[in-house]
């Protein structure tokens, strides 16, 4: 009765509207912005390394591995073996695309949270809830994303990450779920007890690594199967659109689930990306913004990609027509849907190395995806409680996550997929709407920064000067402390 329950309100959230606005929205940021993804990527890739930390903020390459912690984890390797599973080869092409113009999105949302961040607690703050108040001035609305923030972070979405590493563990190792679920918790408590500076610590180290490990056995995968790199293509291609004879019925279903996976993946526009942002130290705002739009093409291109090619071109997965229930493709059996494809995909190369490898690489992800949902649960719980009772609030927040995390270790896959979809798409919807509606100020600081640039200057913000209101922050320029010139000079 729940799971029924759940799966009805995740089909209404997750309906053809949710996809046709989520599309249309990065179309008009991408037009809007004149094909900033295109324009600018030299530029975003100069920014990955520039700048350091400060007292209040992270460097930029710390918040772009805080946010590629969210964007790089289960849902780049189980969640595009799902897409291909119900959407076919060709849901690959349809998270390209949403990876494209979502990346846009990530650069309006991102910059938005960098103009609109705050001072808390001797750290910067910033995000959905924080733009909306000051940039809408829709307290209510605010609170409404925090709140769901909150649920779905704290509550709903560890559970799919922790879930799949129980699943890919067992596989590999034969360990209980349960003691992998006690090993998780103590690790994570360990971690995030120790606040914002250790997490980005961590996943600066963590995220480079297990990336090019992976993106490496990809690449061996693709030199061995070297031969079939035009027939994968061609059939992605041709899937996409309907013109291959075995999977043109399902085109429906390989639009759905790519822009669906594509959106989990590159969380583009679901506003999480957005908290990391706005803890950078930057003198723009749009520093931050490109470097944040950059990222997804990291987590799409790179990461989703490396596992679609690994599947494709071992062969190693099935499809499955969601209208009848029956196989279009069924290529493998005995191997549960979703991480099991990538683990297969791995084993026909790399016998005995595959599957342990995979258990590890998704640990490494998921594990840091999680760390970043707490992080972003923190903030929004920051937004919304008294500074009296942080601490306290803090801590409680604390306890709740490691138990969802545990708890998520443990139960049944469906549920906590159904559990993290529900979450996500009403997170979506709440920051899509805003970031829309608040469009103009990002635009105004792209503008400013594009003039600061042909001038041959390093770009600083000042809110006060484009006559944008409620940025504090910014009001008066750039503040120039000792550690912020000497991160100008590294820029």
């Amino acid at each position: 009765m729940l799971e029924q329950l759940m799966k009805n309100l995740n089909d209404v959230l997750w309906g053809a509207p949710l996809i046709i606005f989520c599309v249309a929205v990065g179309v008009y940021f991408t037009v809007r912005s004149n094909f900033l993804q295109i324009r600018h990527v030299k530029e975003m890739g100069k920014l990955l390394f520039n700048g350091k930390s400060s007292a209040e903020g992270v460097s930029s390459f710390q918040a772009l591995s805080l946010a590629l912690s969210a964007r790089i984890g289960v849902g780049n390797i189980s969640g595009t073996a799902m897409a291909i599973f119900y959407g076919g080869p060709g849901a690959v092409f349809w998270m390209w695309v949403i990876a494209f113009v979502g990346a846009a999105s990530a650069f309006v949302e991102s910059t938005l949270a960098q103009i609109y961040k705050e001072k808390k607690d001797g750290e910067y703050r910033g995000g959905p809830a924080y733009y909306i108040e000051k940039g809408l001035g829709w307290k209510w609305y605010a609170v409404i994303f925090s709140i769901a923030s909150l649920i779905a972070m704290a509550i709903l979405m560890p559970g799919v990450q922790s879930n799949s590493i129980g699943i890919a563990i067992d596989n590999a190792f034969s360990i209980d779920k349960k003691v992998t679920g006690i090993v998780l918790i103590i690790i994570l408590g360990l971690i995030i007890f120790g606040g914002i500076k250790r997490i980005a610590n961590v996943t600066q180290v963590v995220i480079p690594f297990m990336g090019m490990g992976y993106i490496l056995v990809t690449l061996s995968i693709i030199i061995v199967n070297i031969s079939k790199v035009p027939e994968v293509f061609s059939l992605i291609f041709s899937s996409a659109f309907g013109a291959d004879t075995i999977f043109g019925g399902i085109i429906g279903s390989a639009i759905a689930w790519g822009v669906k996976r594509g959106l989990y993946a590159s969380e583009a526009g679901q506003g999480t990306g957005a908290h990391t942002a706005a803890a950078a130290e930057v003198s723009h705002p749009v520093k931050q913004g490109l470097v944040q739009a950059f990222s997804i093409y990291i987590g799409i291109f790179l990461v989703c990609t490396s596992t679609a090619l690994m599947i494709l071109f071992t062969g190693a997965y099935n499809t499955m027509d969601e209208g009848t229930g029956e196989y279009v493709v069924q290529n493998i059996t005995g191997v549960e849907e979703g991480t099991g494809y990538t683990q297969v995909a791995v084993e026909s190369v790399f016998p005995t190395f595959g599957s342990p490898f995979i258990a590890i690489a998704l640990f490494f992800f998921a594990f840091t995806t999680i760390m970043a949902y707490y992080y972003i649960a923190e903030t929004n719980l920051a937004y919304l409680v008294n500074q009296r009772f942080s601490k306290i609030a803090s801590t409680i927040l604390k306890l709740v996550l490691l138990a969802a995390t545990y708890y998520g270790t443990v139960k049944e896959s469906g549920l906590a997929w159904t559990l993290g979809d529900i979450g996500l798409g009403i997170m979506v919807w709440l920051n899509l709407i805003a970031i829309l509606l608040l469009s103009k100020p990002a635009l105004l600081a792209l503008k400013d920064y594009e003039r600061q640039k042909k001038q041959g200057l390093d770009p600083t913000f000042n809110s006060t000067k484009l006559g944008i209101k409620n940025a504090d922050f910014w009001a008066d320029g750039y503040e120039q402390t000792e550690d912020k010139k000497e991160e100008q000079k590294v820029s």
